[in-house]
């Protein structure tokens, strides 16, 4: 963060000083989690569904906090907070995205930075990660932890940039039609890439036709002379580039300006391939699992070629990245037992992938899906899931534990799967843990499902 006094603070949040007396004071950060003040830091109340942030007005001020954004003003005084240290704003987290959308401009004044979001309904996260990686050579790089994608998590990114950020990757979710236009308000792109629209949130949108619209805000949030990155496989996402003024494509089938050949997998379901750019080729040996994964490297490593970094540093660095992100294709092994955490979300294109990388690394030995509900498919729910089930015996899975998702299960039963049909995720540790594990195992479901609590529960038990 470019530091500002508690006055400009103020006016950047479009908010007031309770009282006079400490306006020069200086803020060096923002935070909205009171236990992470160090000292000097704005400390933004957020009133959540458990915890209120305004009944830690005080606390923040005692820890160091320089001061406290606040929209509740009587239950910020009942703390004892000094009122001389209490910005007072409509709403805290709409105030939240005025502030990171004023110290990105105050960067932009100072430096240089490149500023690069990505969206799509799948693969946003890898591909962040993968950008932070192949971007890292430019200098200073911002890049979130995990998925700080939405109204909240993006602008404490963007607030993380200073004078000396050469690089900014943000990661652009949406469950609803706006979400980005207000995103790209915040953080105005010089790249922005869409990797796919998928049937994921399907019950919020109300349509894969509106999907689209929503991950379209992306490209039309694209500062003049800026480039949009698209995905030449997918029609949708093609679609967008009547939106933009420079357009590069990429393509996993040969249609796009950087596109792959010769794609193949190792015996562990890492993918390589033969990446290509005009007259140049890398060969690319992902450190990551799934073939899926073709498409996020091929991405990212338009992102890096659009940037001037050369193909074969690009591809270089592509294989020292592993799982970064927690739940997302981590693969471990404990004895003669392979597991493919995959749980931290889902949808139906994802879990296809998953069970994809699930038959192939266990390459006909025993393999077990555990899977949890996918959310938010509105009326298709019950044919999604159903769907995916039926897809089972044809990629030649053994058995599935289905976790509150009768319909998934219902489809496994009809084509001849194995299945134990489980109501909890207490009850799923519980056959587990009393099991003799060997083979491969895939952990998949809708964050909201609970999955990755027991891929942690397993993790800490067998390593």
């Amino acid at each position: 963060m470019i530091p500002s006094t508690l006055r400009q603070a103020a006016q950047d949040a479009n908010g007031v000083l309770l009282a006079e007396g400490s306006g020069d004071h200086l803020l060096t950060a923002v935070t909205i989690d009171s236990r992470s003040i160090d000292g000097g830091e704005l400390f933004v109340a957020i009133p959540g569904e458990r915890v209120n942030g305004h009944d830690y007005a005080k606390a923040a001020l005692d820890s160091g906090a320089g001061a406290v954004l606040i929209d509740d003003v009587e239950r910020a005084l009942a703390t004892g907070a000094d009122p001389s240290r209490l910005i007072h704003v409509a709403s805290t987290q709409d105030s939240l995205g005025l502030l990171a959308k004023a110290n990105l401009v105050r960067v932009r004044e100072r430096g240089n930075p490149l500023v690069v979001g990505v969206t799509g309904s799948v693969g946003k996260t890898t591909t962040k990660d993968l950008l932070a990686t192949i971007l890292s050579s430019r200098g200073p790089i911002i890049a979130p932890p995990g998925s700080f994608n939405n109204e909240l998590g993006l602008p404490l990114t963007v607030l993380r940039a200073d004078e000396n950020t050469a690089t900014l990757v943000l990661e652009m979710g949406a469950d609803r039609i706006g979400n980005l236009e207000h995103l790209t308000t915040i953080a105005p792109l010089d790249i922005g890439v869409v990797l796919a629209v998928a049937r994921a949130h399907l019950g919020e949108f109300g349509g894969i036709e509106n999907v689209a619209r929503a991950k379209s805000e992306l490209v039309a949030g694209i500062r003049p002379h800026g480039t949009a990155i698209l995905n030449a496989d997918d029609h949708r996402v093609a679609a967008m580039a009547a939106m933009a003024d420079t357009v590069v494509t990429f393509s996993r089938n040969g249609n796009g300006d950087v596109y792959a050949s010769d794609i193949s997998l190792t015996d562990e379901g890492k993918p390589t391939f033969t990446l290509h750019s005009g007259d140049e080729t890398a060969r690319v040996d992902l450190g990551l699992v799934g073939e899926h994964h073709v498409a996020n490297a091929l991405a990212a490593a338009t992102v890096g070629l659009v940037a001037g970094l050369p193909i074969d540093q690009i591809a270089a660095s592509m294989a020292n990245l592993g799982a970064a992100s927690p739940h997302r294709m981590d693969v471990w092994r404990a004895g003669r037992l392979t597991v493919i955490d995959d749980s931290y979300n889902a949808n139906p294109d994802s879990m296809r992938a998953g069970l994809d990388a699930l038959s192939r690394m266990a390459n006909g030995g025993p393999s077990l899906a555990v899977l949890g509900a996918m959310l938010e498919l509105g009326e298709d729910s019950d044919r999604e899931h159903r769907a995916i089930g039926e897809s089972m015996a044809a990629l030649g899975i053994d058995r599935l534990m289905s976790i509150s998702a009768p319909a998934l299960a219902e489809g496994a039963r009809r084509v001849g799967v194995e299945t134990i049909e489980l109501e909890s995720i207490d009850d799923a540790w519980h056959v587990l843990r009393d099991e003799e594990l060997t083979g491969t195992i895939l952990l998949k479901g809708s964050n909201g499902s609970r999955i990755w609590q027991l891929a942690d529960r397993l993790k800490e038990d067998l390593c």
